[in-house]
């Protein structure tokens, strides 16, 4: 039961991330935490660019009275050629861990080429097993994994867009670019101009975000990155349900419920 509810909270903290990501003119409120909302996103594709890697997330937000607020999280991923991919969550870091603190071991996989989801409970050798669903046609995932245009924000002159060269971050090449978004005063009832700076560092080899630092005066700063990154096809045995694992079988579009099935 404690694994299931942990897949529910997951699920929905992903789902809920994903949906805000670049909502409304100025981006998300200070409320809304992306932790880990980078990495794995539903829908994206991505063939002939494998790798593995830890990805970290950072947030730290100074209160006015000089206290502050970090919080972290922290997982591991794997993408085959055909674009499947593999998620393995740090809950530890999500405040989730079990009682005792030992966090419960789940991962996630994607295989686009079968059509199907798995949420995997290791110690309890159970998998959830659920439809892929794939994005609506012409309506491609959002715009954080792919190269920025220097032309975003079109005419709003509040959007400044400039480009940073191309290093090395961690280990591969990347393009980087440093968009500096500002909410005039009394936008949104704001006594003066707020700034929100966001860098970023793309990755054409790997058609993914290595580094992204956000600094919003409302929210705080945002540090995600990609470290110990292996270009190498990871095994293949990573991305199907092992063979002596229960099978339950997703219901409906949001996979409320589950029924047994036979293993696969």
């Amino acid at each position: 039961m404690l694994i299931k509810k942990l897949f529910i909270c997951i699920a929905g903290f992903a789902v809920g991330a994903y949906a805000q990501v670049g909502r409304g003119p100025f981006g998300p409120g200070p409320g809304v935490r992306l932790l880990g909302a980078q990495a794995g996103r539903p829908g994206q594709v991505v063939k002939g660019a494998p790798y593995s890697a830890d990805v970290a997330t950072e947030i730290t937000q100074s209160l006015a009275d000089g206290n502050k607020i970090r919080q972290t999280s922290s997982e591991r991923v794997y993408r085959d050629s055909e674009g499947r991919t593999r998620r393995e969550p740090s809950l530890a870091t999500l405040g989730s861990a079990a009682p005792g603190g030992s966090a419960p071991q789940v991962a996630f996989i994607d295989d686009p080429v079968a059509g199907v989801s798995y949420a995997l409970d290791l110690p309890n050798r159970t998998v959830t097993r659920s439809a892929w669903r794939q994005p609506p046609s012409g309506n491609p995932p959002p715009a954080p994994d792919r190269p920025r245009r220097q032309t975003q924000g079109g005419n709003n002159p509040n959007i400044k867009t400039e480009s940073l060269g191309r290093q090395i971050v961690a280990g591969v090449p990347a393009d980087g670019d440093r968009t500096t978004l500002t909410i005039p005063a009394g936008q949104i009832g704001n006594a003066l101009a707020i700034q929100i700076v966001t860098e970023r560092w793309y990755s054409p080899d790997l058609q993914t975000v290595v580094l992204r630092k956000r600094s919003d005066p409302r929210a705080g700063e945002t540090v995600f990155q990609l470290t110990n990154i292996i270009r190498a096809e990871p095994p293949s045995t990573l991305f199907v349900a092992p063979a002596d694992f229960q099978v339950l079988q997703g219901r409906g579009p949001r996979g409320q419920g589950a029924r047994p099935s036979s293993p696969q």
